[in-house]
């Protein structure tokens, strides 16, 4: 060990593995510059040896720079850590990530719970929360300790028909245009929300009557071919009298936002579209959907829409093929129980037949 006095700073110097160290101290202490220089010949000690050292870093900054990462990742799934993340900052974002704790998960997956958050989300979020940590070696230290919420196993519901004409009846008067042709859509052909969200007219055949689904969530479900019922069709119809000229690229459901009109407008004004960007496909029904919902009072997700496609498809005589085919892939469990709903639809069918009497004063059988 080597240490000068320049002015009133002290410098050490050193040599490691046939380089020359000589850095600066920037204290006036030579027994702190002694101790400097020990630490800065261990870090190279140890990064020689492969022993990788972590630097303390706030929450915070380490999710947005794992956020900024990621060029693989599509714009929606950015979009979701993004506000996956917006959950999780308020809470973690001031934390060191060497200094969270399994108690701090358990106490935000609690106040998650309270705040009326889906178990599934949650996990979600904890799921983000475990990237971010993993990327920085520490969630090994966590993981022992830490214990998922129980997600429900209900897989949706298929909607009524009274319940379904409830909901295309208060659709036709939302302020959402788009809304009833969407809903319309996705009962009669199965496809999932950001399928019909992100369609393309270059994807619709109004002469075959038919739309060949682009992105798809399952490999199985991309470039499927699936055929407009009367239903879909006139409602296709009816919406594409909106649009003067739609070329190929545009969305069959574009970005619309709506304003009110006229010079009192926020008190007695009609609802109209003021911007609409054909480029650009509409955010999601959300909004909308909620208030139709709510006055239609029906208790269901969007997406029990595409469960009331396969499940009618399964009431019938449609076979598992031909079932997959049309929604893309199914998982094994799904299929059990439309196949439980198909076995429910041939007992009541058969159940029917006890009306005939069989055997009293029939030739076949003559009376003894």
């Amino acid at each position: 060990m080597s240490l000068q006095k320049r002015g009133n700073i002290w410098w050490f110097e050193f040599e490691f593995q046939g380089q020359r160290v000589r850095e600066s101290s920037h204290s006036t202490s030579k027994t702190v510059a002694g101790n400097i220089e020990r630490e800065h010949r261990r870090k190279m000690e140890c990064s020689a040896g492969g022993v990788r050292l972590h630097k303390p870093l706030l929450f915070r900054v380490a999710a947005n720079a794992w956020l900024a990462e990621g060029p693989h990742w599509s714009v929606s799934t950015r979009e979701i850590y993004k506000r996956k993340l917006g959950h999780l900052i308020p809470v973690f974002g001031k934390l060191l990530l060497s200094a969270i704790e399994p108690g701090d998960i358990a106490a935000f997956q609690r106040k998650r719970v309270q705040s009326g958050a889906a178990p599934s989300e949650i996990n979600k979020e904890c799921a983000v929360l475990r990237m971010v940590l993993r990327k920085h070696r520490f969630w090994h230290l966590l993981a022992p300790d830490y214990r998922p919420l129980r997600e429900s196993e209900e897989q949706g519901r298929a909607v009524t028909a009274e319940e379904m004409s409830r909901l295309l009846a208060m659709a036709r008067t939302s302020r959402s245009q788009s809304l009833y042709p969407a809903l319309v859509m996705l009962v009669n052909t199965g496809l999932r929300v950001s399928e019909l969200r992100k369609l393309q007219w270059r994807q619709v055949d109004l002469l075959e009557r038919d739309l060949v689904v682009g992105k798809s969530k399952t490999r199985g479900g991309e470039g499927r071919r699936v055929p407009l019922n009367q239903d879909a069709f006139a409602a296709l119809t009816e919406w594409r009298q909106n649009f003067a000229n739609p070329l190929p690229s545009h969305y069959v459901f574009p970005s619309e936002r709506y304003g009110l009109k006229g010079e009192d407008g926020f008190k007695h004004g009609m609802v109209a579209v003021w911007d609409r960007n054909p480029e650009k496909p509409i955010g999601s029904w959300k909004t909308a959907w909620g208030v139709c919902r709510k006055n239609a009072k029906v208790q269901c997700r969007l997406h029990d829409l595409r469960h009331t496609f396969v499940s009618r498809l399964a009431e019938g005589q449609t076979s598992d093929q031909t079932i997959m085919a049309l929604s893309g892939h199914l998982s094994r469990k799904m299929m059990d129980r439309y196949s439980h709903v198909r076995n429910e639809a041939k007992r009541k069918a058969v159940e029917g037949l006890n009306s005939v009497k069989f055997g009293e004063g029939s030739p076949q059988f003559p009376p003894q």
